[in-house]
């Protein structure tokens, strides 16, 4: 496998999220980029990020040839698992590596040159950075990319209400009542402006909202995807079409790329959110990107200054070509 020693290398899971987050990052710092799904074996993965002996032997025997020298200029990880093989960069690179970590490894950040925490995590030390929102590709020129290769939402009338649903997590419930509540948000918005609903779910959305959501927005103009069976996913068009958003309240990941579109921007909680997604809402409302109803002052775009940061920190430490 040819491999060049200036590369920056992406090493996520198999999680869309933390792959979207870890892609931007290394998309941004200018270098050429080469993605490592790599997923460690049992014991270490129990214990990711912390280290175990013979630690390379965490990987299965077809995975341990990706994780080989030449060893590349930076590594991007995100999420526990990544977290695992960028802490290991350091010693086995002797340094030549810079790591940089991706959401709180919830370890000593210090085992890492660089961690990315967003700032309702709580995570401060010197190497720590600390943006509102996660990371995403989102600018102007990847709107207009998004919007070409789905010409057709421009054609839906408007406004068109981009619709992003998520999953239930761990003090969110995601459910029927929910779906009712939501339901009737978006019933409403287009009694009062028309123009259509483009509605696109994840794989973390249960089929029970899923379903009911299309049931109840079946008469409405605009799209409804739930998976591979209705076409290809239409979520980068309708972030690029979209005059207006509303996305599910429990994704910082979804509620972060919508902020960056430059829309209104709103989400529906019908219950008290758990403490850390609390703060980010808060954080957002604070700094006017979910004004709910209101415009946005500029899109929520952190992705190049962190780029910016990461080249700089490593030019500090000795890299000569930042």
């Amino acid at each position: 496998m040819l491999r060049a020693a200036g590369e920056c290398w992406a090493i996520t899971d198999e999680a869309a999220g933390n792959q979207r987050q870890a892609l931007a990052l290394a998309g941004a710092l200018g270098l050429p980029v080469r993605h490592l799904v790599l997923e460690p074996r049992a014991p270490w993965s129990w214990f990711a990020p912390r280290l175990l002996a013979g630690g390379r032997l965490a990987l299965p025997a077809a995975q341990r040839e990706l994780f080989a020298p030449p060893w590349p200029r930076v590594a991007v990880g995100c999420g526990r698992a990544a977290a695992l093989f960028t802490r290991l960069l350091r010693p086995l690179s002797d340094g030549a590596c810079h790591t940089v970590q991706i959401l709180d490894p919830r370890i000593d950040p210090t085992h890492w040159d660089t961690v990315i925490a967003p700032r309702h995590d709580g995570l401060h030390g010197a190497n720590v950075l600390t943006p509102l929102g996660s990371l995403h590709p989102i600018d102007d020129a990847w709107l207009a990319d998004a919007r070409q290769a789905f010409p057709q939402l421009g054609e839906l009338p408007q406004p068109r209400v981009g619709v992003l649903l998520g999953g239930p997590r761990k003090g969110i419930a995601l459910d029927v009542r929910y779906a009712e509540t939501l339901s009737q948000r978006l019933r409403a918005l287009y009694q009062r402006d028309g123009g259509s609903m483009l509605v696109v779910a994840s794989r973390r959305t249960p089929a029970a909202l899923a379903e009911m959501l299309r049931s109840q927005l079946d008469e409405l103009p605009g799209l409804f995807w739930r998976d591979a069976a209705d076409g290809a996913n239409p979520y980068p068009g309708v972030l690029g079409w979209a005059d207006r958003l509303v996305v599910t309240a429990d994704s910082v990941n979804m509620l972060s790329e919508a902020c960056g579109v430059g829309c209104p921007v709103e989400t529906v909680v019908t219950a008290p959110l758990p403490s850390r997604i609390a703060r980010f809402h808060q954080a957002l409302h604070e700094a006017g990107y979910l004004a709910d109803g209101g415009d946005p002052t500029a899109p929520l775009r952190e992705t190049a200054l962190l780029a910016a940061q990461v080249r700089a920190r490593m030019k500090a430490g000795g890299d000569a070509q930042p």
